[in-house]
């Protein structure tokens, strides 16, 4: 519930923003509505829609490629065409009038899983927010695979939740585009059984340690033996056991602590 609360805090702060630079950085492509304005030109203005081969029609210029690149790129793009020979400095804006559908699939831990059609540009926090936000189980990794131009090549992107979230990293939280596939890691678990006051299994978060285990285990009953802890760890596939191990201990995902008995 923290982490849920946190993360619609920064995002509310964080929208405003973020607004003007995704418009920015947002990649143009088949379907997209541009308006292009040519400053003290207006016989140059004009609204075209963007051609399944990327293209667009502009007078003096004609058809000129603009699909998968960003807003701010084609504005400078079309002031150097214009700048060759037709206009004397040039400045050019350009605005997205109507964004084309955009697809995109979020899975693992978040309330609303599954592919979702987006219009226009979205970060990161904004698609978990659609999403209806991460459940209680997720874990502190998000990972984003994104196709590259080549379409056999994929880009895969890791964000720290924590960073984004909990630090304000917002340099995480980044445009999300068409075709993305983004994946919220489920935290793991630990276990401790014996002498503690509430056994159990255990959200594993941020490596924590046998006295962390045992502190959030409601501490030793009277009988505990602290200095007799054991570690139940598979490791390659083999059980090992850790005996007789210190409070600031490292317990890794899947680790089973015990705390034997005293003997008196």
């Amino acid at each position: 519930m923290k982490r849920t609360i946190l993360l619609f805090i920064f995002l509310f702060v964080s929208i405003g923003f973020h607004a003007k630079v995704f418009c920015q950085e947002y990649i143009v492509g088949d379907g997209d509505i541009l308006t292009i304005r040519v400053y003290d030109n207006p016989e140059l203005d004009t609204t075209v829609r963007v051609g399944g081969d990327g293209m667009i029609s502009m007078p003096l210029l004609g058809q000129i490629k603009v699909g998968g690149m960003d807003v701010s790129a084609i504005a400078s793009y079309i002031e150097e065409l214009l700048a060759d020979g037709y206009l004397l400095s040039p400045q050019v804006n350009v605005f997205v009038e109507e964004y084309r559908s955009k697809k995109v699939t979020i899975l693992g831990e978040v309330n609303r899983p599954g592919l979702n059609e987006l219009q226009g540009s979205i970060s990161l926090l904004e698609l978990i927010s659609r999403a209806g936000g991460l459940t209680e189980d997720a874990g502190g990794q998000i990972t984003i695979k994104r196709k590259s131009s080549n379409a056999n090549d994929e880009k895969v992107i890791n964000i720290e939740l924590k960073k984004l979230i909990e630090q304000g990293d917002t340099s995480l939280d980044i445009s999300i585009r068409d075709g993305d596939a983004i994946y919220v890691s489920k935290a793991g678990v630990f276990y401790i059984t014996g002498e503690v006051q509430r056994p159990g299994s255990y959200k594993h978060d941020e490596t924590p340690t046998v006295l962390k285990a045992i502190t959030v285990a409601g501490g030793l009953t009277d009988h505990g033996a602290p200095g007799r802890i054991r570690i139940i760890r598979i490791i390659d596939g083999d059980e090992v056991v850790l005996k007789n191990v210190s409070m600031d201990e490292p317990i890794m995902p899947d680790d089973v602590v015990v705390v034997p008995e005293t003997y008196f």
